[in-house]
């Protein structure tokens, strides 16, 4: 068995010292930004429940993740991860796979049902949200935390949103989703199902609610008119996935093709294969262009879907589809080539995007719309009706799970300062640590532990959870791969490099501080500190 590669390199020692008479720098403790933290749309401390996971402390690093995000085993399934596309291990042995940490303790806590507790003191104040998917479960489990109480109105059955309706169970199982949303339930936030609110004020009034945070998703499916003549079965991908999941899937021929290439399409495929159908997907874009991620497209292959690439429908003649070839010009758009191909279907989902009904709202004065129809809000996501606020899929942003759970931690910030009569201000942002501000003289290969899957045939013909967990052991060896870039991890290679001792220890959890009568601006600390956590500042008033 071959050893681990030793990347260990010798510190530049060509640099002029400046060990003089007179210091003319000094070095500085200091904290950036992780570029995974500052990646994060629900803003989590990732770098900080790493920590607490690599040394044990499970339960803390759990409690860390829920102060910015509530369901951290939704997120270890669901987020497409830009905090590991911006990880700085990438530039090494691989990224950190912190979404399989997050799921790893997000397990743990529904397995152990550890539950918030909400310290803060009654405030006396009533929130209404509307919408009971994650952007709306982000801001109640917020407010709650406040001291506020949140009652959620939900028009669907189920809360959960388009998590319960949209993402399917083989990459989101129920009892997961379920667990978490009876957390939020368990610290005091009411939820009303099966109630569709039509007059948003007659209920704020009705309720004295003091303020309001809309939240409802993107249920509406996005159509296109094809030219048909006795045409089987045309669906939106959105209604097919709900009434899959309501027990309500609609009877289809063999073959079914789905029309799309984001991962709704993906999705929808992959179900119609689980129900035993033929799919096939066609696209208009070629793969380096679709906007499904790219793990989504293979799974789908694996499965054995067949993807048609540059393909658009013209027409439909009973189960032959007439496609036109397509080709993507030089800004990614796709051009007609007047060449045209059949394939045979029996029924159609179409996948192109879906809308937000926001009719509900257009009698409330001082709401206005973009063009496509989602809600103006400010800075402080207030829409022009004083108290009410508005987030997720009702306001101009990408769609996803994380991007809406951020949403509703900005308006629970926001939201609880307007009904202090205050505003929120958020704290500066700190400089980034690239990789290219590390310090890596010592470095061992260790690379991601990767997740298992189920074997491809029970995938084809079951809605069991594709990907695995990690156990406890992998879970804390990927928390060790950490860089803890920005972040003193209390190395100690700043003190034992330092030549004058001039850097004392403060005790476990409290790092160092420079005694600054011995130090000579050397700037050997910095160099040895490998997380940028140091740095060398100009010497206060001139020399020293």
């Amino acid at each position: 068995m071959s050893q681990p590669a030793d990347l260990t390199r010798p510190p530049d020692l060509t640099h002029e010292r400046r060990t003089g008479p007179f210091r003319t720098q000094r070095p500085l403790y200091l904290d950036l930004l992780p570029p995974c933290n500052n990646a994060c749309p629900a803003g989590e401390n990732i770098q900080a429940w790493l920590a607490h996971a690599q040394g044990g402390r499970f339960r803390e690093a759990w409690e860390t993740i829920v102060q910015d995000n509530p369901m951290p085993a939704v997120h270890g399934r669901v987020c497409y991860h830009p905090c590991e596309d911006n990880c700085n291990r990438k530039n090494l042995d691989g990224t950190v796979s912190i979404h399989a940490v997050e799921r790893f303790l997000g397990d743990m806590a529904l397995a152990e049902n550890w539950v918030p507790t909400v310290s803060a003191p009654p405030s006396g104040k009533r929130v209404l949200i509307i919408g009971a998917g994650p952007s709306g479960l982000s801001c109640a489990h917020h407010l709650r935390l406040m001291g506020h109480e949140v009652e959620i109105h939900e028009a669907g059955p189920l809360a959960g949103g388009m998590m319960h309706f949209g993402i399917p169970a083989y990459r989101l199982p129920r009892d997961v989703l379920d667990g978490e949303i009876k957390r939020i339930e368990a610290m005091g936030v009411k939820i009303v199902l099966n109630h569709k609110v039509e007059d948003v004020v007659a209920l704020q009034k009705e309720g004295r609610f003091d303020a309001i945070f809309v939240a409802v998703g993107a249920h509406l499916g996005k159509r296109t008119e094809i030219p048909s003549r006795d045409a089987g079965k045309v669906l939106d991908a959105v209604s097919f996935l709900r009434d899959v999941e309501t027990g309500n899937a609609p009877k289809l021929g063999r073959r079914v093709a789905i029309y799309g290439g984001g991962n709704t399409a993906m999705d929808a495929a992959r179900v119609a294969l689980r129900l035993g159908h033929e799919p096939m997907i066609i696209y208009r874009r070629d793969r380096e262009h679709m906007p499904a991620h790219d793990f989504e497209a293979d799974e789908v292959l694996e499965e054995g879907i067949k993807i048609h690439w540059l393909r658009t429908i013209k027409s439909i003649d009973e189960t032959t589809f007439t496609v036109e070839v397509m080709e993507v010009d030089d800004k990614g758009r796709p051009q007609p080539t007047g060449q045209f191909e059949t394939v045979e279907a029996n029924d159609l989902i179409l996948a192109l995007g879906q809308d937000t009904d926001t009719s509900f709202l257009r009698q409330i004065p001082g709401i206005t719309f973009k063009s496509d129809g989602v809600v103006d809000v400010a800075p402080n996501m207030m829409t022009g009706y004083p108290g009410l606020f508005a987030g997720g899929d009702m306001v101009p942003s990408e769609r996803t799970v994380t991007i809406a759970v951020g949403h509703g931690k900005k308006a629970a910030r926001n939201i609880d300062a307007y009904l202090r009569g205050d505003s929120y201000a958020k704290p500066p942002k700190k400089d980034i640590a690239s990789f290219e501000k590390l310090h890596l003289w010592f470095y061992t290969d260790a690379g991601q532990r990767p997740q298992g899957h189920i074997e491809i045939g029970k995938r084809q013909s079951s809605f069991e959870e594709v990907v695995k967990g990690l156990t406890q052991k992998e879970a804390t060896f990927e928390a060790k791969r950490c860089l803890s870039c920005g972040n003193c991890f209390e190395c100690d290679g700043c003190y034992g490099a330092c030549p004058e001792d001039a850097i004392i220890k403060l005790g476990p959890g409290n790092r160092y501080r420079y005694d600054y009568d011995r130090c000579t601006g050397c700037a050997v600390c910095f160099e040895q500190c490998p997380c940028h956590a140091i740095a060398m500042t100009p010497e206060p008033g001139g020399q020293s």
